[in-house]
C-alpha cells in the first residue's frame, strides 16, 4: 500500500482520534496531506474539530463528575490545579475559548474547568467555537506549511515519505519529552 492510499483510506480517522487526546502534529500532518491532494482541508478540519471537541466534552465531564475527589487525593496537582482555578475565576469565557491553543494543556484543562462550578452550557458553546478556530488554524498551517516546503523543495513526492515519518516522528518525542517531564 502508498503512502496516499495509507492516507486516503485512514488520514481522516486517524486525524479524529489523534486531535481526541492532544494532536497538533496529527493536525498540521492532515493540513499537509491536504496540499498534497491526499485529503481535502475541509474534511481534515472538520474530523479535528470533532475529535478535539469530543474530548473536550469527555474530559470536561469526568471533571464535573471525578474532578474534586482526583484533585483532593493528589495535593501536588491540586496545587498546580489552582494557576487553571484563578485564570478561570477571572478570565472564564477567554480560558474556555484559547486553551486549544495552549500545548499540553488542552486534555488538561477541561477537566479542570469540569471541577469548577462553570455552566456546562457556556463551556459547551464556548469550547465549540475555541475549537473549531484551533482546527481552522492549524490544519491551514499544515496546509500552508505544504506550500513553504513546495516552494523549496519544488516537488515532494520524493520527499513525502520521510517528511510525514519525520514531522510525525517529531510530534511523538515532543509528546513523550513532556509526558516523561510530567510524570
Amino acid at each position: 500500500m502508498s503512502l496516499q492510499e495509507l492516507i486516503s483510506n485512514y488520514g481522516y480517522l486517524t486525524i479524529a482520534v489523534g486531535t481526541f487526546f492532544e494532536g497538533e502534529t496529527v493536525l498540521v500532518l492532515g493540513g499537509l496531506a491536504a496540499h498534497r491532494g491526499f485529503l481535502l482541508l475541509p474534511g481534515v478540519i472538520a474530523c479535528a474539530f470533532l475529535g478535539a471537541f469530543c474530548g473536550n466534552q469527555l474530559y470536561f465531564h469526568i471533571g464535573r463528575r471525578k474532578g474534586a475527589t482526583f484533585l483532593a487525593k493528589r495535593p501536588v496537582w491540586q496545587k498546580k490545579s489552582e494557576k487553571i482555578f484563578a485564570i478561570a475565576e477571572k478570565h472564564q469565557n477567554l480560558l474556555i475559548l484559547g486553551f486549544s491553543f495552549t500545548y499540553g494543556l488542552r486534555t488538561v484543562t477541561p477537566f479542570l474547568l469540569g471541577a469548577t462550578k462553570i455552566s456546562a452550557v457556556k463551556f459547551f458553546l464556548l469550547s465549540m467555537i475555541g475549537t473549531f478556530t484551533w482546527a481552522s488554524l492549524v490544519g491551514s498551517l499544515g496546509y500552508f506549511f505544504g506550500y513553504a516546503l513546495t516552494s523549496m523543495f519544488g516537488s515532494l513526492k520524493p520527499y513525502e515519505p520521510w517528511i510525514f515519518v519525520t514531522l510525525a516522528a517529531a510530534g511523538v518525542t515532543f509528546w513523550l519529552i513532556r509526558y516523561l517531564r510530567h510524570r
